[in-house]
């Protein structure tokens, strides 16, 4: 399937009057899962040439600083349905080995709850817990609620003090297992017994902190059988409770059909409409004014199947410690892509107000690690810091007119898609061409914008991903091959910008 060209010229209208909503800066969060080389190998190597006393490696650290990840969802994932989170408490020489069946893999426990908080504080993020309701129960949960937040002396806040943390860890955001409704699951259940069991962990763990927002579990992915009929199911029991439902999403070229692929957050967006739909229909039909939002917290491109269908991941015979898992390596393209599910996301921060980009290190991640060597920035890096660092203040719709290119899925889809933000300092505007084929010019009036902020802006900061081989990647020996340029073609003058978008291009400006 080729592409058609994004026309003569694509144009729009950047009118502040067209806002969405203040950006929580949640949606910009991340993910770790003890999942591979993630934590052993990927966040801590004791003895690598730039590990610090407690075996983090200060150059991931630096990077995630830079990356510019808000919150980060810990420590599942599939992992989370089997874990027990006292493992991971206590002196570390006394801590259980325990075999990981989500993953067929050996946990050693070296790190666990207060070494990632201590992580945490290095990197600049918040820390979001999920809860084991998959091998476990509303009185565990309770037991790591308490553990984490409670002031009062108890035993298990004796026993945090006595493991370093005398004072709580003040976690707000907690999320009621994970994708429950898959079969690979421990712990899977149908929505009726899942809704119940979230509902009474909820109302449980509301009564020990009534501060916390909860997250309930939505459908692994839009494609499941179980999609719709499990979030309406699970809100007609948790509504009242909890304050968000989470969307997980993946996507992957398949077939070598690039086109197809950049079609991808259509596919985001219609799964974000969905959702809301269905949250507001439980709400209406239970006459309450409670508004559930999304927190969509895997979102991510994972080569996740073989082109005949089948898993793409690795079988292990024995119980490795931190093998080589999902270790994806990203294009241009991928990246184009990935820039284009964030944009989706602003586009809905009226309701998505939380994500986490699935995952962060070595594994399906932006950054990548060497034991013993070095860490370098993939491709998908560059549009999540970017966006992350621009995008403050309001959110605001930017319908761009533009050629379409047909989608065997999505009927014709348009070839440039768009969102800006706006702040007191000036405004950011976050543009892909679709197209594989074709590139051209883009014509936006900024007259509206300059009106609202009254004065005339100018371009501050232009970056441009693109590549004239848009399967060019970051890797070990070529860490550099792919970044970000500045747009020689950008230019403001008499109140419009006009700039020319490669095909298979993501573009990030700043306007102040």
């Amino acid at each position: 399937m080729s592409g058609r060209p994004i026309g003569d010229g694509a144009s729009a209208r950047l009118d502040p009057h067209n806002d969405i909503a203040d950006i929580d800066r949640r949606v910009f969060g991340g993910f770790v899962e003890h999942l591979g080389r993630h934590i052993y190998s990927g966040i801590f190597e004791p003895g690598h040439p730039t590990a610090d006393a407690a075996g983090f490696r200060t150059d991931v650290i630096e990077l995630v600083r830079e990356l510019g990840v808000s919150s980060i969802r810990y420590p599942g994932g599939n992992f989370v349905s089997g874990y027990r989170w006292e493992d991971g408490i206590g002196p570390v020489d006394e801590r259980p080995t325990r075999l990981d069946l989500a993953w067929h893999s050996t946990e050693t426990n070296e790190v666990g709850l207060h070494e990632f908080v201590a992580w945490l504080d290095r990197v600049g993020s918040d820390l979001m817990l999920a809860v084991n309701l998959g091998t476990r129960d509303t009185a565990e949960a309770l037991d790591l609620l308490e553990y984490a937040n409670a002031r009062v002396p108890t035993a298990w806040t004796a026993r945090r003090a006595a493991n370093g943390h005398p004072e709580p860890f003040g976690v707000k955001m907690w999320c009621l297992g994970n994708e429950m409704d898959g079969p690979w699951q421990l712990g899977h259940r149908n929505a009726d017994d899942y809704g119940k069991l979230a509902s009474r962990t909820a109302k449980a763990m509301r009564m020990l902190d009534p501060t916390i927002q909860l997250v309930a579990c939505g459908s692994s992915a839009r494609s499941m059988p179980t999609f719709g009929t499990w979030e309406r199911t699970v809100l007609e029991h948790t509504i009242d409770d909890v304050d968000f439902i989470s969307c997980h999403a993946y996507y992957q070229e398949q077939g070598g059909d690039a086109q197809e692929f950049l079609a991808s957050a259509v596919d985001m967006k219609m799964f974000i409409e969905s959702v809301i739909t269905t949250a507001d229909a439980v709400a209406a039909a239970r006459k309450t004014d409670k508004r559930i939002d999304i927190s969509f917290d895997e979102w991510n491109v994972w080569y996740l199947f073989n082109d005949d269908g089948t898993m793409n991941e690795k079988s292990e015979d024995e119980w490795p410690v931190a093998p080589r898992l999902l270790e994806d390596v990203y294009s241009v393209l991928d990246a184009v892509v990935f820039g284009d599910l964030l944009i989706t996301l602003l586009q809905h921060a009226d309701r998505v107000r939380s994500a986490s980009l699935a995952q962060l290190v070595n594994v399906i991640a932006p950054i990548m690690t060497e034991p013993g060597g070095p860490a370098w920035r993939q491709t998908t890096f560059f549009p999540f810091s970017l966006t992350s660092r621009l995008a403050q203040g309001r959110a605001v719709n930017v319908p761009v007119r533009s050629g379409t290119f047909p989608s065997s899925r999505f009927g014709d889809v348009d070839a440039v898609n768009a969102v800006a933000t706006i702040d007191a300092a000036g405004a950011s505007l976050f543009l892909v061409n679709r197209s594989t084929t074709e590139g051209g010019p883009v014509r936006i009036d900024l007259r509206p914008l300059q009106d609202f902020i009254e004065r005339t802006v100018s371009l501050s900061e232009t970056h441009q991903l693109a590549d004239d081989d848009i399967y060019a990647v970051n890797t070990l020996a070529h860490p550099d091959r792919v970044g970000v340029r500045a747009v020689d073609s950008a230019s403001v003058v008499d109140g419009f910008l006009e700039i020319d978008l490669p095909a298979v291009s993501w573009t990030a400006l700043r306007l102040e």
